[in-house]
């Protein structure tokens, strides 16, 4: 660059030892290039170059001081720094910029503007169609190197635009509202961060406010051309590929922003209720030994067991304390709950236990029953059974050990002799099931041929319909009184919850506006892109890559499968709602077997469009017609593995369903 832009060559380097500066000797050796290194620990013998690195720290923390930024934007602080003094006069040069003296040219500075201020920037080469809005509240993070733009921050998406056209509120910052910036970390690199900047995560918008001004005398647009900023290039260093030994989570060849020597701070992002492990931990809280002590006396009015000797030949199952945290759409814990678990798995099948199977109703039936109910405008109620397990009739002998806290006094060696099924035990969904549709059937229910979990009772003008998934349950109907009824007849026969219209199911958020009905599963997006470390992650515009095909020989395999399977069993889940991510997930789940680090980035790039579109989801409305219409498309031996030609078909009254067989004869 020098050399093109300057006329003129390198003849000597001086550094210090680093192991970067080591690794150059070859290059200057090739190109004659003197390399002189400093003593050990003598920074002084480079004290120019010490000395402006002290100036470009000084500025950078000015900057993000009076604009009340974060510290993890400190790269952006300090390009903007070294932007500004390339512009800036200084006494040394006869006060003449260090620009002016290299080009014999005086900058213009009409185009600076205040960093970290609210601005606005034009989004119309960025729109995919045109209602997608003109602008948006963005901050303002410095002066693009390779473009003559402004950098522009969307807080709520995080995503950066470089734009020429921005409307500037310069005594505007939105990061005011946050306390002042911590400490910049020592141990993070300064080379690789200004390649790949940290970006902000989904949680600052609740925190975030953008305060418009009174006057309009510090708003400003631009469209000035800027100057190019001589920089030299870094080459970005690759990641390593997952490992067993650390989290492929956290290590991948994509270049997004440096992670080796970053701690997250993630205490901030835990919730301040947490949830114990053990029953020592938990019996010193009151709201955890409240909710053991509800769960117990629930066991004993629903004699679940009673305490007997222990037979010789008996084998004792073991149980334990689960606690979970139960929440509200809002992530506000609703309430502590306890559950005594069998440790059903010391169980052998076929000789302590028989049959294990139990239905749930399908994703594409509750999507059907969903758009019949807005369609007709039925009552959509929810109900939860409480201790469901516990309401079935165990067929085989179970002894259990008595619960840790809870043991008999005067029979501290007795065991419980189980009649009911608890959880943890192996058959204890089936027999609640089978508990369950007797109770329907007795009310005239029938079960649907298509889905087991789908309940439907006729009567000479009205019709009732049931959805089960467990414990929780679904009813519509064309008939409020009707509904009314049949859950005064289950809460007579079972404990429940009568939760009332439609709100949060299955982890699914449920929001009636008028006639519409609105699904989405943000609340689980968010916890998925938390638990996979992806909340800081870059969006993008598709769940998967335009053009490219995956296959069984991409990549090389990783050493341990099991997080992949997580997480793409986690997005099968998020289907439910977001059919439009159904065909990359399925094309990711081919791959179970076997994943590849070429897989693994799949995932992640769904992940990433999940964060760009979080608050998607499924919207029913009323439809006069209840035609179902069928849409099919085949792609001719598109599979690169077995040359079949994949078939989607999707089913829409409201979005019904989307799958996508290979056929058998391509």
């Amino acid at each position: 660059m020098i050399e093109n832009q300057l006329n003129s060559t390198i003849k000597c380097i001086q550094s210090d030892n680093g192991g970067e500066f080591i690794a150059f000797k070859p290059y200057l050796e090739a190109h004659g290039i003197v390399h002189q290194f400093l003593c050990p620990h003598t920074a002084q013998q480079n004290g120019r170059a010490e000395r402006k690195i002290c100036h470009l720290v000084e500025t950078g923390m000015a900057l993000l001081a009076q604009s009340f930024l974060p510290s993890k934007y400190w790269s952006f602080a300090f390009q903007t720094s070294v932007y500004l003094i390339n512009l800036l006069p200084a006494k040394l040069l006869n006060f003449q910029s260090p620009l002016q003296v290299l080009f014999h040219k005086i900058p213009n500075y009409h185009h600076l503007r205040v960093f970290a201020c609210l601005c606005f920037p034009s989004l119309r080469p960025y729109n995919h169609h045109k209602l997608s809005y003109r602008s948006t509240a963005c901050v303002f993070l410095g002066y693009a190197s390779a473009h003559k733009g402004y950098i522009c921050l969307d807080v709520s998406t995080s995503r950066l635009y470089i734009s020429r056209d921005v409307l500037f509120h310069e005594s505007s910052f939105p990061f005011q509202s946050i306390p002042a910036p911590s400490p910049l970390p020592q141990h993070t690199p300064l080379t690789s961060a200004l390649i790949n900047p940290p970006l902000l995560s989904t949680s600052s918008p609740s925190t975030m406010s953008f305060p418009v001004p009174t006057s309009s005398t510090d708003c400003t647009s631009t469209s000035d051309s800027l100057p190019p900023l001589l920089q030299v290039p870094f080459a970005p260093t690759p990641s390593p590929t997952p490992s067993s030994s650390s989290s492929p989570l956290n290590t991948h060849p994509m270049v997004t922003r440096v992670k080796s020597g970053i701690h997250k701070k993630k205490s901030f992002l835990m919730q301040t209720t947490s949830e114990p492990h053990t029953y020592n931990q938990a019996s010193k809280s009151e709201p955890w030994d409240q909710a053991m002590q509800h769960e117990y006396q629930a066991l004993l009015r629903n004699h679940t067991w009673s305490l007997v000797p222990p037979p010789p030949s008996a084998h004792i199952v073991g149980c334990r304390w689960i606690y979970k945290l139960k929440y509200l759409p809002n992530g506000s814990v609703e309430r502590h709950k306890a559950r005594l678990v069998a440790q059903g798995f010391t169980k052998t099948p076929g000789v302590d236990y028989f049959d294990t199977f139990s239905p749930i109703v399908k994703p594409c039936t509750i999507r059907l029953i969903l758009t019949l109910a807005v369609s007709f405008q039925w009552p959509i109620r929810q109900l939860d059974v409480e201790n469901a397990f516990l309401n079935g009739d165990l067929q085989e002998e179970v002894f259990m050990a008595q619960p840790q806290g809870f043991v008999h006094p005067q029979y501290p060696h007795y065991v419980c002799k189980l009649y009911k099924a608890l959880y943890g035990l192996k058959q204890a969904p089936r027999v609640w099931f089978q508990k369950l549709r007797v109770a329907l059937v007795d009310y005239g229910f029938q079960s649907s041929r298509a889905d087991t979990s789908l309940f439907i009772h006729h009567t000479a003008s009205n019709i009732l319909i049931l959805l089960v998934y467990v414990d929780d349950i679904l009813v519509t109907g064309s008939n409020p009184k009707l509904v009314s009824h049949f859950i005064s007849y289950l809460h007579d026969k079972f404990a429940l919850r009568d939760l009332g219209p439609l709100s949060y199911f299955l982890g699914i958020q449920a929001q009636q506006q008028g006639s519409v009905l609105h699904l989405n599963q943000q609340k689980y997006i968010v916890d998925l892109l938390h638990r996979t470390q992806m909340e800081a992650s870059k969006p993008t515009p598709t769940p998967g890559s335009l053009g490219r095909t995956l296959s069984q020989s991409d990549g090389v395999p990783l050493p341990d499968p099991s997080e992949y399977r997580r997480i793409v069993g986690a997005l099968q889940y998020v289907t439910l709602t977001r059919l439009d991510i159904a065909f990359a997930v399925n094309k990711a789940c081919q791959f179970m077997a076997k994943p590849s680090d070429v897989h693994w980035l799949a995932i992640k790039r769904i992940l990433r469009y999940l964060k760009g579109t979080i608050s998607l989801g499924l919207h029913f409305q009323p439809s006069t017609s209840m035609e179902l219409q069928g849409y099919s498309d085949a792609d001719w031996a598109s599979c690169p593995d077995d040359r079949e030609a994949p078939v989607d078909i999707m089913s829409s009254s409201a979005q019904i369903s989307s799958h996508g067989p290979p056929p058998n004869n391509a």
